[in-house]
């Protein structure tokens, strides 16, 4: 059986910049526990806008610039992009806050083998509900994760609020 973990945006607008919080902050240590152990595959997704991001539908709604591809919000947290490099990871940057293409990308890593994905990262009640939803209705038969540990939302109670959401939802939230 094989084991992917999803590592979403850690990057450094959702840490220590444009969109950061202290939760944010908080779960790097765990996070980077996570990827360093991890027995399988990883995938980690990037957050990524173009200049035009005010002028967006996500842009007009939260009209806060954060991870313009190429600058240093856009990168991820230093320290996590060392361990992701050294694990291979393969980065899936996505437009919004779901990706379409990872779980295409983690099936045919599968290859046809039996699979489980586990999901960390930020933020709880945005991208990381977004795309453990994603692979839960593209995989209903399989188990998919939360690590709520690994996991921090744009609040605490929107944090909480989300895990209620993807648990409901039959996603494992450990």
């Amino acid at each position: 059986m094989k084991h992917f973990l999803v590592v979403v945006d850690m990057q450094r607008d959702f840490i220590d910049g444009a969109l950061g919080t202290k939760e944010a902050a908080a779960i790097r240590p765990a996070v980077l526990q996570k990827i360093q152990s991890f027995a399988g595959e990883i995938f980690a997704t990037l957050d990524t806008h173009g200049q035009e991001y005010l002028q967006t539908a996500e842009g007009r709604h939260l009209p806060v610039q954060h991870c313009i591809k190429g600058t240093l919000g856009w990168q991820l947290d230093p320290a996590i992009a060392t361990a992701l490099e050294s694990r291979g990871a393969v980065l899936v940057e996505k437009p919004s806050f779901g990706s379409l293409v990872l779980p295409q990308q983690i099936e045919d890593a599968a290859a046809g083998e039996d699979f489980d994905v586990t999901v960390i990262g930020l933020c709880t009640d945005i991208c990381v509900v977004s795309n453990a939803l994603l692979l839960k209705a593209r995989f209903h038969e399989k188990e998919v994760y939360v690590d709520a540990a690994c996991c921090a939302g744009v609040t605490p109670e929107l944090h909480q609020a989300a895990l209620q959401v993807m648990a409901s939802c039959q996603i494992n939230v450990i």
